[in-house]
Formats: structure tokens, sequence, C-alpha cells
């Protein structure tokens, strides 16, 4: 449905518009088990920086 997948990108379409670099990390998950995650977005040419936060992210749930 297009309007479902419309909907399912109008946050991220900004970010990849603009050229600045974002990952999206799983942080917890909820009562049904599904994940909960952390969108991390960088500053141009800053990638380095966001695998970073990242990573220690990651690591530290």
């Amino acid at each position: 449905d297009p309007l479902t997948a419309y909907l399912s990108d109008v946050y991220t379409v900004s970010v990849n518009l603009a050229g600045l670099p974002a990952i999206s990390v799983p942080v917890s998950k909820n009562a049904d088990g599904l994940n909960i995650s952390a969108q991390i977005i960088g500053a141009q040419w800053e990638e380095q920086k966001v695998l970073d936060i990242a990573s220690s992210l990651e690591r530290s749930c």
C-alpha cells in the first residue's frame, strides 16, 4: 500500500535528501518482543563518528 510505504519513510527521507550519515540501532524490546530502535544522525562527513556511537550504544544495550 503506497500510503503505508510513505508513512514509514517520512521520518528518514529528509536525512537522505540532506546527505547526512544516519543509522538505526536496536536498543531494547517492547512487551511484545518487537525491537525499539534509536536513530543516530550525524553531520556531513562524520560517518565514522556515527558508526562509533552506534557501536557503543549497541554494546551497552
